[in-house]
């Protein structure tokens, strides 16, 4: 077949990059480091977005828009917050465009600079706390619970599709409290959102826990975050959740009338998620023979092929499966028949294998005789003869089946490439020959993480809260730890 992939053995990335680009996900445009999201991608991201919102909306978050600009100086009063994402601002300076007077096309309007250049948009805390100084006033006002579906720019050099684009789409909650322990909660209860959302839809098994003091969102008082493996034992930060103190009310004076009367800061949160969860979903399951979707991701959960000789064929097999269609659709499952006569059923099976449809039904004379048809599961390729009674009964079942056995092989794989290590000798070796996860011991101080991703490449991905926490000591500088913590190469 024209599209075929190279294996992730052969090379990693350039598989992942092929499958990208050959399942129809999306493609670089014209603009350096921004993608164009393909309708097939963009599907995947409509499910993942519906999701998520009725998720959001379940426990109380309604959504808002805010503005893509914002003033430079608004950046600049959260110090910690302008600190971490200086780097990745584009900067808007001029209003207007002029006719070249040397006849080269436009050039830029020196006279209509902007009086403040804005920032597009990195991520909202900014523009949102300025907002919000509008409407808190008082504890009835309170909690705010704001959710906005955006883009955002983050001027990336080194760019990827899906996992690092100069521009992305993604959403990110805003809330505020009137108190510290109320914010927490919410930020505790968002990352358990994400957590069951990436176990139960995209069938990816997550760790949650907390960042270590220098992996933190900038601006943060403590990050909470999801991990997952890939297939090449890297770990992938698939959502993150911040406790954001009184940081951004201070800095933009957003207090409120607490019930006693006092006036106090507002106590806030954010937590987003972005198309990298379409890079976490292709890296945690896909084969060599192209995508492998959980079908509660899949845009088409069953195709149906006719196989045929002449139209008079065609036209009995269309009946038989318009049927089945309909049974199917009742269900609540989505269906597509390929009865186009522009490709061959060869052709056709290499296509949705490679957009990862999870079931496969073709179907030819002899199959409509014995009242059969050829069922094909995406996640194994095994085939088997299925009687078109019940169908509908015997698919609903498999794409369950299905489902778990996604999500179980993923697990498996994590378990198998997660290893307790104490010598800081066995962990770089290790890491070198196998990739995956490391529970190693950590003394606790910034020094020794710098030290261990400047020699290693590996950083702390998550520090769970255990219940019983294992104490030892540092692989590194042999101090007293309190827990392992997870250590890992990661996208």
């Amino acid at each position: 077949m024209a599209k075929e992939l190279t294996t992730r053995e052969e090379n990693y990335s350039q598989w992942y990059n092929d499958l990208v680009t050959k399942a129809d996900l999306a493609e670089n445009s014209a603009v350096r480091g921004c993608m164009v999201i393909k309708p097939h991608g963009y599907a995947i991201w409509e499910k993942m977005q519906a999701v998520l919102d009725k998720m959001f909306k379940d426990t109380g978050h309604v959504n808002a828009y805010f503005p893509l600009f914002i003033p430079k100086s608004f950046l600049s009063k959260e110090a910690s917050h302008v600190e971490g994402f200086a780097k990745e601002c584009a900067v808007v300076t001029h209003y207007r465009l002029k006719s070249d007077p040397n006849g080269k096309g436009v050039i830029v309007d020196p006279e209509a600079k902007l009086e403040e250049e804005l920032i597009v948009r990195p991520t909202s805390e900014t523009i949102i706390w300025s907002t919000y100084k509008n409407w808190i006033q008082s504890y009835r006002d309170l909690p705010l619970l704001i959710n906005q579906w955006a883009n955002v720019v983050r001027w990336e050099m080194r760019t990827r599709l899906f996992l690092r684009t100069a521009e992305f789409l993604w959403q990110e909650g805003h809330t505020a409290h009137a108190s510290k322990e109320e914010a927490i909660v919410e930020a505790e209860k968002m990352i358990e959102v994400y957590a069951t959302f990436a176990r139960e839809y995209l069938a990816i098994p997550v760790i949650v826990g907390r960042k270590s003091e220098s992996e933190r969102f900038a601006g943060a008082l403590d990050t909470y975050c999801i991990e997952a493996m890939m297939q090449d034992g890297k770990a992938l930060q698939a959502g993150t959740s911040h406790f954001l103190g009184q940081n951004f009310a201070k800095a933009f004076d957003v207090k409120f009338a607490t019930k006693e009367g006092n006036l106090d800061y507002v106590w806030a949160t954010s937590w987003g998620v972005s198309t990298r969860l379409m890079g976490a979903l292709i890296m945690a399951h896909s084969d060599d023979h192209g995508l492998v979707l959980p079908p509660k991701m899949a845009p088409i959960q069953v195709v149906i092929v006719p196989i045929y000789k002449n139209m008079a064929d065609l036209e009995k097999i269309d009946n038989a499966a318009f049927e089945i269609k309909k049974k199917l659709e009742k269900r609540g499952i989505s269906v597509k028949y390929d009865n186009r006569d522009t490709q061959k059923p060869g052709w056709k099976f290499a296509e949705y294998e490679l957009k990862g449809v999870p079931v496969r039904l073709a179907m030819g004379m002899r199959d409509l005789e014995k009242n059969e048809v050829e069922l094909a599961r995406r996640d194994t390729l095994q085939k088997t003869q299925v009687s078109q009674e019940n169908i509908e009964d015997y698919i609903e079942n498999l794409l369950v089946e299905i489902q778990q056995n996604i999500y179980d092989k993923a697990f498996k794989f994590r378990a198998e490439n997660t290893f307790k290590v104490d010598s800081y000798e066995e962990f770089k070796k290790q890491l070198d020959e196998k990739g995956g996860f490391y529970l190693a011991h950590w003394d606790g101080t910034a020094e020794t993480e710098a030290l261990i991703k400047e020699e290693t490449k590996a950083t702390i991905r998550v520090i769970t809260d255990d219940e019983n926490p294992e104490p030892g000591f540092c692989m590194v500088t042999g101090k007293p730890s309190k827990q392992r913590v997870v250590f890992a190469r990661a996208y």
